[in-house]
Formats: C-alpha cells, sequence, structure tokens
C-alpha cells in the first residue's frame, strides 16, 4: 500500500535521514554499498560518512545476499482462488449455493432502491440525518469527493485511484437518496460514467477485473444503480447496467466453483471484490437472470470469509489492511441483512472489534502498534513517507473507526460506540462516513474509553497489549508470539477443506515487542515489507537466520504446516494496571534446519516503563544468537553490552548480561520495501532507521540473555 518506486530508479531516495546513493552497475554487483547519513533536525541537506558502513563483513554478506533473494524471489501467493489444490468432487461450495439465503426478502422483489435500504428506510435516514445524526451527515456532505474533486480520467493505472471512484458514487448517490439536491446526482452521474469509461477494472499488470478495484467498483456502482434507478433516463439506466454486467460477468467466471478449487477466505483479496459482486447483484437480481448465480456465490464465499475471520478480534494483516479490509465485512454484512432478511452479524470477531482498535492505537492517538504489514515504520512516524497524506491524512490517522458504531449498533455494546466516539474526537478519519447514517445507533450510549482495561490479550493470536492508563502520556508495550492467522485455524482448515492460506501480510516476528513510552516510540517493528523477515523486529536471529520458511517472495510461511506454527505459544502470568508478566515460546516459528530446539522469552514489566526481558536459547549444535533491536534514530553503542537511542524526549537505554563474551553491531535497518501490485516482493531497498545485533561472540549450544530496557 506505499507508493511504488521503480526498483531501477536513479534517484536519490531519502529514507529517514539515510541517503542511498545508487551505483555504478559494477559497484552494485560487487555488492559495495555506498551511505552518507545527514545529522540535522528536520533536513537531510548535511551528509558525512557513515560509522556504520564498518559492521562485519560476515553481516554485510548475509545482508547482500538477503536483498539479493529478496529481488529475484517468486511471488504465488494465490490471493484468490487456487485450481488443483484438493481433492476433486463435489466442491463443498455447490452445495451452499443451493441451500443458503440469497435472494430478496418478498417486498424488495421489482422495487428499488432495496440494497442496503428501501423507500421506508430512507424516509426514516432523512429523519436521522436532520436529528440525531445531524452532525456526522454535515460532515459528509461538506467533504463530498465527488463534488468537489475530479474522477480521474482512464484508464486510471494510478494506485487505488479505482478504489475511490467506487467509494465516491456511492456517497454521492446516498446524498442525492437523502438530501434530493440535483448537484449531487449530477456529481454521482460523473462519476459512474468515469467507472463505466475504465475499460479495465483494477490495474492492467496484476489480476485486472477481479480483483480489489472490481470490488470497490461494483459497490459503487451497483449502489449507485440502486439508490438513483429513478433518476436516470432509460438510456442511462442501460449504460449503467451493462457495465455492472460485464464487469460482474467477469469476477463471477475468476471466482465460480470449479472441483480441487480453494479460496483464500480470509485473505482481503477475496472477500472485497466479492462483496462488491454481492452488491451487483442484489441491484440487478430480477432484472438479469446470471444475478441471482452472482448472489448465490458470494454468499457462499462470503460466509466463509466470515467464519474464517478472526475469533479474537485482532487483524493478523496488520492495523493498515484492517483499516482497508475490514469495512467490507461489515458492509457486506449489512447489505445482506437488508436484502435477504439473514442477520450474519453475531461473529466473535465483531464483537471484539473495539478492542482491537482501541488497543493498536498508540498513546499519541496518531500512530499504531505496526506488526505485519503496517505502514512504513520510522518514515510513517517523522512524516517522511510519500503515503503519509493517505494514511494520516491532515496529520490525523485514517482508522475507518466509524466500524464500531456498526457492531455497536449489532450488539448494543457501549464499549464500542464508546471507543469509536473517542477516536472521533480525536479527529480520525473515514473513507465510510455515509455509511455511519445506516450504522449508527443513537439509542446505544457511548461508554469512556477509560472504562475498558487499558491491557488486552488477544489469546487466538498470541498478541498481549499493555499501556499504564489511556493518557496520551501513557506507556504502552505489546508483545507477540502465536501463529500468523491465530490458533483456531488448525480446525477451521480441518472443517474447511476448500480454504487455503495465505499470510503474507502476517510477519516472521515471534517474540516480537514493541515499547512506546514518554509520547514516543521507542523500540519496535519496521512496517510493511515487500519480503518480511525477522531481522525486521525486536525477536532472535540463529547463525544469521531468522523465522522465513522459503526464500521464495512475500509469505514468509510459504511451504510451513501450520499446525508446526500453531505450536508457537505466549503464557500470560500477569496481566494488570501494575504491569504484565508473560512467556512466549517461539522455537516452532524457526525452520528446522536452523537447529533450534529453544526460545523462550519471559517479559517482565512491573512498573514505570522499564522491562526486563530474559531470552533461553539451545541449539542442536553450536550457533550464534543474536538479539536484536530497533530504532528510529540513531544507536549509540557505549560498549559490547550497552546500547543507548535517544529521541525527542526520551532515551532508552538496553543493557544485555550473559555469562560468554558478546558482540555488539549497530547498522542500518535495511529490508526490501514493497513494490506494486503483483509484484510486492521486487520493491526498493530501503533503510528505515537502525537496528542493533548483539550475539555470543563464540558458537554455543546454549545461552541466556537477560536485557533490561530503561527509560530516562
Amino acid at each position: 500500500m506505499k507508493i511504488p518506486v521503480s526498483v531501477q530508479s536513479k534517484r536519490r531516495s531519502r529514507v529517514g535521514c539515510i541517503r542511498l546513493d545508487p551505483l555504478p552497475k559494477p559497484a552494485a554487483a560487487a555488492g559495495i554499498l555506498v551511505l552518507t547519513i545527514a545529522f540535522s533536525t528536520g533536513s537531510c541537506a548535511k551528509r558525512v560518512a557513515s560509522p556504520q558502513t564498518e559492521s562485519s563483513a560476515a553481516n554485510t554478506s548475509a545482508a547482500s545476499a538477503s536483498n539479493a533473494d529478496d529481488v529475484t524471489a517468486g511471488h504465488n501467493e494465490w490471493l484468490g482462488p487456487r485450481d488443483g489444490a484438493s481433492k476433486g468432487g463435489p466442491h463443498p461450495l455447490s452445495a451452499l449455493m443451493e441451500t443458503q439465503r440469497s435472494s430478496p426478502r418478498p417486498e424488495l422483489v421489482g422495487q428499488h432502491p432495496r440494497v442496503f435500504v428501501d423507500a421506508s428506510g430512507l424516509r426514516v435516514l432523512r429523519e436521522k440525518a436532520r436529528t440525531t445524526h445531524r452532525d456526522m451527515w454535515i460532515s459528509v456532505l461538506n467533504n463530498l469527493r465527488a463534488l468537489h474533486t475530479e474522477p480521474p480520467d482512464p484508464p486510471a493505472q494510478a494506485r487505488r485511484s479505482q478504489n475511490v471512484v467506487g467509494l465516491s458514487i456511492a456517497e454521492a448517490a446516498l446524498a442525492h437518496a437523502i438530501e434530493k439536491k440535483p448537484e449531487y446526482v449530477a456529481a454521482a452521474k460523473k462519476w459512474m460514467d468515469a467507472a463505466v469509461s475504465y475499460d479495465v477494472w483494477g490495474y492492467t499488470y496484476s489480476k485486472p477485473n477481479v480483483d480489489l478495484a472490481a470490488g470497490h467498483l461494483l459497490f459503487g456502482l451497483g449502489w449507485g444503480y440502486d439508490l438513483l434507478y429513478h433518476e436516470f433516463t432509460p438510456v442511462e439506466r442501460k449504460k449503467y447496467r451493462d457495465k455492472i454486467v460485464r464487469q460482474a460477468r467477469l469476477l463471477y467466471k475468476h471466482y465460480r466453483v470449479k472441483p480441487g478449487r480453494t479460496f483464500a477466505y480470509s485473505q482481503n483479496h477475496v472477500y472485497i471484490p466479492n462483496a462488491g459482486l454481492a452488491v451487483a447483484a442484489y441491484a440487478l437480481y430480477g432484472e438479469v437472470p446470471e444475478a441471482a448465480e452472482w448472489a448465490k456465490l458470494s454468499r457462499a464465499i462470503m460466509g466463509r470469509s466470515l467464519d474464517t475471520y478472526s475469533k479474537d478480534g485482532y487483524f493478523y494483516e496488520s492495523f493498515e489492511y484492517w483499516v482497508f479490509a475490514a469495512p467490507w465485512l461489515v458492509i457486506w454484512t449489512t447489505a445482506h441483512a437488508h436484502f435477504t432478511g439473514e442477520e450474519l452479524f453475531d461473529r466473535p470477531g465483531f464483537r471484539a472489534m473495539h478492542k482491537y482498535l482501541a488497543h493498536v492505537v498508540l498513546p499519541d492517538r496518531v500512530n499504531v502498534f505496526d506488526f505485519a504489514d503496517a505502514y512504513s515504520g520510522g518514515q510513517t512516524r517523522s512524516r517522511q513517507t510519500p503515503d503519509y497524506e493517505r494514511t494520516h491524512p491532515g496529520g490525523k490517522l485514517h482508522s475507518n473507526y466509524n466500524l464500531l458504531h456498526a457492531t455497536a449498533g449489532w450488539f448494543g455494546d457501549s464499549a464500542a460506540q464508546g471507543v469509536a466516539q473517542f477516536y472521533r474526537e480525536q479527529g480520525h478519519v473515514t473513507w465510510y462516513g455515509f455509511m455511519s447514517l445506516l450504522w449508527y445507533d443513537a439509542n446505544v450510549p457511548a461508554a469512556p474509553i477509560e472504562s475498558l482495561e487499558p491491557y488486552h490479550h488477544f489469546a487466538d493470536h498470541g498478541v498481549v497489549f499493555y499501556r499504564s492508563d489511556w493518557t496520551p502520556s501513557a506507556t504502552a508495550f505489546a508483545f507477540k508470539c502465536g501463529p500468523p492467522e491465530g490458533y483456531a485455524t488448525v480446525q477451521r482448515q480441518a472443517r474447511f477443506p476448500d480454504w487455503h492460506l495465505s499470510p503474507g501480510h502476517a510477519h516472521p516476528d515471534a517474540n516480537s515487542f514493541i515499547l512506546f513510552a514518554n509520547g514516543e516510540y521507542l523500540t519496535g517493528d519496521s512496517g510493511y515489507s515487500g519480503v518480511p523477515r525477522t531481522d525486521q523486529h525486536n525477536s532472535v536471529l540463529i547463525n544469521n537466520r531468522g523465522q522465513r520458511f522459503t526464500e521464495d517472495g512475500h509469505n514468509a510461511f510459504k511451504g510451513a504446516s501450520y499446525a508446526r506454527l500453531a505450536a508457537t505459544g505466549l503464557t500470560i502470568h500477569k496481566l494488570g494496571r501494575d504491569g504484565l508478566h508473560v512467556v512466549g515460546d517461539a522455537t516452532a516459528a524457526y525452520p528446522d534446519q536452523l537447529g533450534l530446539r529453544r526460545f523462550v522469552r519471559e517479559v517482565t514489566m512491573t512498573s514505570g516503563s522499564d522491562v526486563r526481558i530474559v531470552d533461553q536459547l539451545e541449539a542442536e549444535s553450536p550457533a550464534i544468537f543474536t538479539l536484536l533491536f530497533h530504532s528510529d534514530g540513531s544507536i549509540k553503542q557505549k560498549s559490547a553490552n550497552l546500547l543507548t537511542t535517544t529521541r525527542n524526549r526520551s532515551t532508552l537505554e538496553i543493557e544485555v548480561t550473559t555469562a560468554s563474551e558478546l558482540t555488539t553491531e549497530v547498522e542500518p535497518n535495511w529490508m526490501t520495501g514493497p513494490g506494486r501490485p503483483g509484484s510486492v516482493h521486487k520493491g526498493e531497498r530501503e533503510a528505515r532507521g537502525y537496528r542493533a545485533r548483539i550475539s555470543n561472540k563464540a558458537p554455543a549450544r546454549t545461552a541466556q540473555f537477560v536485557s533490561n530496557l530503561t527509560v530516562r
């Protein structure tokens, strides 16, 4: 989701205050790095030679080899359907398509509108827009994208540009349905015409017509057709209907059921397109005979996506992808309930969704615990990424907080309503503000966020969050040691043989942690990675290798047995307002060929912001164990076992003790950034902040490291 930059780019990249000067081809081939670092406050104008280029030959060689693997690795993530992945015979979805509810309620047959709301429902919404929902609705009208901006010209290949078209159509169409203003229907038609003008929905070079943009545009054009049906001339109606039919046919053909076909139901590339297909089916049901088949297929697939959605509310693809993907599960469930009368709201992941949003946002209310593919690490936190205006419009976090209005209304949950209200008051941004007219239930009071405990264990994913309180000055800490899609996946795989996993956005980061104190991110993760590696996290390497099971592409877990990954474990000994004591066993997270027999990490945080970590490690043969610590800023090495990193208001001191002699190195946090869609693993090499590597100097079969992290 980062704006892609060509690997062959000859420009000079600014990565934090690290400048990477592209080399002539012979030098690059030899693995030589030219690195200069600027030391200034707010500018990278001054450049001096970096002492960090003096890292060991072994580590430089490992980093060079790693990056070469990243660039040349294959993809094969199977983000949607996959053929030949299971036994033949009747497909499980075939029976579901014939037995599950996907037809309209009798009173909606032959009527428009009918997808999310009918004529009587519009009258209710108009009253709400003038009373209980007035402030929310005025904000929507004041910021109508279709009224204040122009749609992108065809072929509209800029990153996510077509997605915005779909949302803008829906927003403008609902605005007209409520307000009955000519300028709103004119704006909606202009953007609908733009959608019709795109011969390819999505990227011409990656999954054209069957991926994320297709879902967004079918949603927008389908709901726009439904809401504005009586505003169109017969010619306009046919134009929009014909385009919906063409694109829905292509999507249906791509996803249709076949013997041996499996689907990545828990992956956003499956449920976003199929949510759009459902809206198109509901909009054209009865007008186009095949719409009934679209509805059947989307109901079967979306049901599976709900069945495989988070058991505990945590979102394995990262917070950034929760913002992007989770709305489509809520949107589809809302439309399906209204159109068919079948309510599928009551899912554990929906009931706990507010806990995820409450805890994943840091006390500064702008940044997040960035586990997995979330943003660009320190580049985002320092506002230096080109994507910042998308992720943080006007410096405010784009959190889509109003999804929680839906869950609050479904469950009568004051806590969920309170979290939504809290982040709205912080100025957070949502792309789906217009949906609050449908989702927000004014009869559900908003509980103060302080009514939530400031800590939580997402037991199914093995992630624990702690903060001292809910104020901006709180200390916050998160620790992760669990399988990429949660423990429940083992049982779910047995229930759903037509489901294949595609956890590429999850990272090989078992037994990693993030620490925030005094309003600053002190140590933690690196953000969205084209090729996720353990050295991008505060975890441990064995002989310079981490938890990747393949060198092939974006998915670090390709080829790993999920039952094996689920053998990682997080034990909570204490979790309360006065701190935490947890133990993570990440042994199973490492491939067998590394010979790791034990990696148990014990973390204690008893008061203030100090953390004590005890690592117990054992290998089959003598090995070098390497502890990793990251920082957005420079790391100073006081001695082999003592490091400090200073931010604006705090200094984090890291002292490591062990029985053996240590070696310590500080280096740029090299990684492969995400490439363009379809080639995520082929992004540009980047250095996001710094990392320290602390290792036992002589190979050993066992080691114990005690790390004390002190905030000063």
